[in-house]
């Protein structure tokens, strides 16, 4: 399967859609109301602090908060409608592509945001690759499906020329116009959008990703609720299609971070003696910036995690090769054998700590230094992962194998809040 590019017509169908948006003069900033994706946002301190930043911040959308499930999100349903009818947002008057930008010093991302044809793995124009939890696509459905809507686009990648054409050109004209909207964000980012209104330069976008197929570098999760909610439609309609963004990684290549694990149940005294005989073990110095080097290094030569929590750093490397053939399948490839999430799941997690993967022993956290602080605060074990190579992730994909859930964090990821899509009207 060839990740850069498919036969006209067979490859990604993207359309305009009349994009819900903040009324600037409803909020107090731009800034104020945007959120990153769900699944980064560190409970609950960023949680209470984006919701004090503004009365509107989407957090009240995407992570609302109430007894139970099917009332948070119909406080989310009831919480759209109300700031729909007060005009806090408000639909832009035609459908039309978005071309979004993302900067900070020498990072600039680019892309188009609009609404994706839904195609199963099978069809080799979407391609997933980390596994999903039905847990949260089951709670990410039931909120879209209150709420009939699309409150943040996915990060979809894809392989273009590599020179200023199709997709790209339009870009990069539409840039030297008058934006929507720009705003930069506590970040440090800017972010600026514009509407593609011109029927040919839309046309030009439609021609050039007919012959792509994508990557989801970030939203596994919701593209799997986007086609769970599909699926249970009887008639063609907007649930067909999915807000996404499409970046052109040959012009604005993504980064990939790694995304660590918080057991909330396992002091890192006990983790270290059920590894005892198992992996070695060091000591390394911080701070954590300098212990995250020593993993760097440690990584090079195999599979390496560094292990915080107790004011220390441990340094956890060189598995017992018959120990990684006892838990490890054998009917998977090489690549995929040796990544260091599939040892973390099938030999540490599944093996040695006999930790099951559920939300009450383990915690997905982005953040390197919000792990480790979570995990000295309670007591608990941070694992901290070194990130995988974008060519290892592509490969795999490409062979229709998905890597452990979590396995990857690619970025810049958009800033949701910016443009949502309404599925309510078609």
């Amino acid at each position: 399967m060839n990740t850069t590019g498919c036969a006209a017509g067979q490859g990604l169908r993207l359309i305009p859609f009349r994009g819900l948006r903040y009324v600037p003069e409803r909020v107090g900033s731009l800034a104020a109301v945007t959120s990153p994706p769900y699944d980064v946002v560190v409970r609950p301190d960023g949680l209470h602090h984006l919701e004090s930043a503004d009365p509107h911040n989407i957090v009240r959308l995407i992570l609302p908060q109430a007894g139970t499930a099917s009332e948070r999100h119909r406080q989310a349903a009831d919480t759209l409608k109300h700031w729909l009818a007060e005009g806090v947002l408000a639909p832009d008057p035609v459908p039309v592509l978005y071309v979004y930008e993302q900067r900070a010093d020498d990072i600039l991302q680019r892309g188009v945001i609009g609404a994706l044809a839904l195609s199963p793995a099978s069809e080799g124009v979407v391609l997933p690759h980390e596994d999903v939890m039905a847990d949260v696509v089951e709670d990410r459905a039931d909120l879209m499906r209150t709420a009939a809507a699309h409150l943040e686009p996915l990060l979809l990648s894809y392989a273009g020329d590599g020179t200023p054409s199709g997709t790209t050109a339009v870009i990069e004209r539409v840039v030297e116009r008058l934006p929507l909207l720009t705003t930069t964000t506590e970040d440090g980012f800017s972010h600026r959008l514009w509407a593609v209104t011109d029927p040919a330069e839309q046309a030009e976008i439609e021609s050039d990703l007919s012959r792509r197929q994508a990557l989801i570098a970030d939203g596994h999760h919701r593209w799997a609720t986007y086609l769970r909610l599909q699926q249970e439609q009887s008639v063609p309609g907007p649930w067909d299609f999915g807000l996404v963004l499409l970046v052109d990684t040959a012009r604005y290549p993504l980064r990939v971070r790694a995304i660590h694990r918080l057991l909330h149940r396992l002091p890192v005294a006990q983790a270290l003696r059920a590894l005892d005989g198992r992996f070695r073990v060091r000591s390394v110095d911080g701070p954590l910036p300098r212990a995250l080097d020593a993993l760097a290094d440690a990584a090079t030569e195999g599979n390496a995690f560094l292990l915080a929590g107790d004011g220390r750093f441990h340094l956890v490397d060189r598995p017992d090769e018959q120990l990684l053939a006892r838990t490890i399948r054998a009917d998977r490839p090489d690549a995929w054998r040796a990544l260091d999430a599939t040892v973390l799941h099938s030999t540490l997690l599944d093996d040695v700590w006999r930790i099951p993967d559920a939300p009450e022993h383990i915690a997905y956290i982005h953040d390197t230094a919000a792990a480790v602080e979570q995990a000295e605060r309670h007591g608990a074990t941070a694992v901290l992962m070194h990130p995988v190579r974008e060519d290892v992730v592509r490969d795999l994909a490409r062979q229709g194998v998905t890597m452990p859930r979590k396995s990857t964090s690619f970025g810049p990821k958009p800033a949701t809040g910016l443009v949502l899509r309404s599925l309510g009207a078609g």
